[in-house]
């Protein structure tokens, strides 16, 4: 019925099949982007689940697994947008991005990005989880290789290193090497608006890059911060349009428009395992690290500071750290994995833990990692044991609604597009990618 007119993009060409639809009251099989899963952690980085979508009422007894297909070595996550479930794996000792069908599971396409590496942190594969933005897919190496690729056929668009183009340093496990140049790029860059915004880590002025995300040109690079393995997001802070990254030595924050530094706050720890996905609650910041601790900071807009900002840190809870799961807020709490095997709940504004709950974790405390996403009502955890907990989203008590064994063992964030979950299995070698439906 619609023909994709002479230099109209495949993806506004579906946006039209859809709304045509939606007009006729009629039912697509093609993913509303109200229903994506573009990116690490939701749609918002945030592990929130789109305005207007609901999680089930109760899970059902076993899982309804719409198709499965085998996947390498890795420990990206899925994505799923406009009908496509895109993850990166190892193929024959290449980082590969692939492009399944949300249907069936079919394979459309496969791109190469990089050479893999091995460390003592887990298998040979990729880390970092890619990025679908309109008709592309962003894919960033642990080497620091970082592709642009067509949506639809997985044809490289442009692409640009780290290292090369950049300075930044990656060694591997050798010596005291901090962050990402230890165990690789894993913090998704981040899209907002035409930019794209990247971790590149470069001590000589390029700490943080943004790039015309349609083209690859070099808007701006900012600050000597090594990357750590932190994603970045963009919030309006105080007034400002800031770039927030919890980096190697500091959580700082860089001008979206400028990429002047604006504020830094200084953490020091043992090879940078800084891992947490800032959480911004109005002027309230939130990252935590296994050795410094869960903590809270505040900025202020202070006009004799010589950025124009002021940052003071509000908390810190060393019974709270979490090490390398994200955890999420909803509603002046916080819920995430806390350093003894158990899950904690966080009160926002004082850092004070009011419930833990032991049992949902059975993997050792240095290993143990879940995935969460919420609707602002209750959440989903998939623990690395494979199970996938539904609790209430209460600060009160922890008020277990079910669960159900998903997988087998794994470090995934699950993606949730319409009634579909994504996931794969695979911690210590090849496993799956999985569709499961948890529609009523």
């Amino acid at each position: 019925m619609f023909r994709e007119k002479k230099g109209m993009p495949a993806y506004q060409c579906r946006s039209l099949v859809v709304g045509f639809l939606s007009l006729l009251g009629m039912s697509t099989s093609l993913a509303g982007a109200s229903e994506d899963w573009p990116q690490w952690r939701g749609p918002e980085r945030t592990g929130h689940l789109a305005v207007g979508q609901q999680l089930p009422a109760k899970l059902s007894v076993e899982p309804r697994i719409r198709w499965r297909v085998k996947c390498g070595e890795g420990f990206a996550s899925p994505v799923a947008a406009g009908g496509n479930v895109v993850l990166a794996d190892n193929q024959g000792g290449r980082e590969t991005v692939r492009s399944f069908s949300v249907v069936d599971g079919r394979e459309v396409w496969r791109a190469d990005v990089d050479e893999t590496f091995l460390d003592t942190q887990g298998p040979r594969g990729p880390r970092c989880t890619p990025l679908i933005d309109e008709d592309r897919v962003y894919a960033q190496s642990c080497r620091g290789e970082l592709k642009c690729l067509d949506l639809a056929s997985g044809r490289l668009l442009w692409r640009t290193h780290y290292g090369t183009n950049y300075g930044a340093i990656f060694v591997g496990e050798k010596g005291a090497t901090p962050g990402a140049g230890r165990h690789g790029n894993n913090g998704a860059p981040v899209v907002a608006g035409d930019w794209l915004y990247a971790s590149v880590g470069g001590t000589n002025g390029a700490g943080m890059v943004c790039f015309q995300k349609r083209t690859g040109a070099e808007r701006w690079r900012s600050g000597n911060e090594v990357a750590a393995y932190a994603a970045p997001v963009v919030a309006t802070i105080a007034g400002r349009s800031q770039v927030v990254n919890f980096m190697a030595e500091a959580l700082t924050a860089f001008d979206a428009a400028t990429g002047r530094q604006l504020w830094r706050f200084p953490v020091k720890t043992a090879f940078a395992r800084h891992v947490t996905t800032p959480i911004i609650q109005g002027d309230l910041i939130v990252v935590g690290s296994h050795q410094y601790g869960l903590f809270a900071v505040r900025v202020e807009v202070d006009a004799a500071a010589p950025t124009g900002f002021r940052v003071t840190e509000v908390w810190k809870s060393r019974e709270a750290a979490m090490n390398f799961s994200c955890p999420i807020a909803v509603d002046g709490w916080i819920y995430g994995l806390g350093p003894a095997k158990d899950v904690v709940c966080v009160e926002l504004a004082t850092g004070q833990v009011r419930w833990r709950q032991e049992g949902w974790i059975t993997s050792s405390a240095d290993k143990a990692h879940a995935g969460f996403l919420t609707d602002g009502k209750a959440i989903l955890m998939l623990v690395d044991d494979g199970m996938l907990f539904h609790f209430a989203a209460d600060g009160a008590a922890a008020r277990e609604l079910g669960r159900m064994q998903l997988c087998r063992a794994n470090w995934c964030n699950p993606a949730l597009a319409g009634n579909r979950l994504y996931l794969r299995d695979n911690l210590k070698g090849p496993g799956e990618l999985l569709a499961v439906d948890l529609s009523p």
